[in-house]
């Protein structure tokens, strides 16, 4: 089961969450709340919800609201949802699905058609899952690519530039890099851009982004960092590039240092 992901169920009746349950409880682990407030909570405490089980009437927050907040919640709002209710006009299952919802189910819940809907949606949303991530990410370091640092690079500049904070920059170039891939070939040289990725990762903080900028080159945006601090950090990376010597290949890198804040 630790393969099939989580499901929330939201309900603000114990009977449709425990008949849901029922369906669902041998395939998925599962996440409880009975109003809209608990869901939006839960729906970004981890594990993320993989699917949301979404009940129309509740009390001091509809369904329909708690889509709209999760859609409009950077973390939430890949989150397919999945309507689940006794309101079953055209009228509302259009609204449902005009707010992002992937489906809607009505009441009363027959589990065959519950289970077949979220296994549907899980296999879709495990799909997309790895599409993105695969659309951010370099796939021979894992590291992300240039277009997400690029992405983030203008949020970042953005944020300092309106809370008056600092951002630094550190670009990493390993140094002569074609000759190992002319004496040691590309496997080699493969290895090589996998070992200098594996000490930035190891090195970096939560809130900075690492990337492979291309080819040899590697950029490492460090948020709420000053230069002195950023120089710092270089030097820790260059001796540990230096001390990796992958598949017995001795490498060194140069390192090129910028800070960006409001004066």
């Amino acid at each position: 089961m630790d393969n099939q992901g989580t499901i929330l169920i939201v309900d603000d009746t114990s009977t449709n969450i425990a008949v849901l349950a029922a369906c669902l409880q041998h395939h998925y682990h599962l996440k409880f709340a009975m109003n809209g407030q608990r869901c939006l909570e839960l729906a970004e405490t981890k594990p993320i919800p993989d699917l949301i089980l979404l009940d129309i009437v509740m009390p001091d927050m509809d369904g329909y609201d708690v889509c709209r907040h999760l859609k409009e919640n950077p973390v939430t709002q890949n989150i397919p949802i999945i309507f689940v209710t006794g309101k079953s006009s055209e009228q509302e299952e259009e609204l449902g699905l005009q707010l992002g919802a992937v489906d809607y189910i009505t009441k009363p819940i027959r589990p065959g058609i519950v289970l077949a809907r979220v296994r549907t949606q899980i296999i879709l949303k495990r799909q997309r899952d790895k599409l993105r991530c695969m659309a951010l990410h370099d796939q021979l370091t894992g590291l992300f690519n240039r277009h997400f640092l690029i992405e983030v690079a203008n949020k970042k500049i953005a944020q300092v530039s309106r809370h008056n904070g600092i951002l630094s920059l550190m670009m990493i170039d390993i140094d002569h890099f074609k000759k190992v891939n002319d004496r040691f070939g590309h496997q080699s040289g493969d290895a090589v851009l996998k070992s200098v990725a594996k000490v930035l990762s190891a090195i970096n903080r939560k809130e900075d982004i690492v990337a492979r900028y291309g080819g040899e080159e590697f950029v490492v945006l460090l948020d709420n960092c000053a230069i002195i601090d950023a120089e710092d950090k270089a030097e820790q990376v260059r001796q540990q590039i230096e001390a990796s010597v992958p598949e017995g290949i001795f490498i060194t890198a140069s390192f090129g240092i910028a800070e960006y804040q409001m004066i």
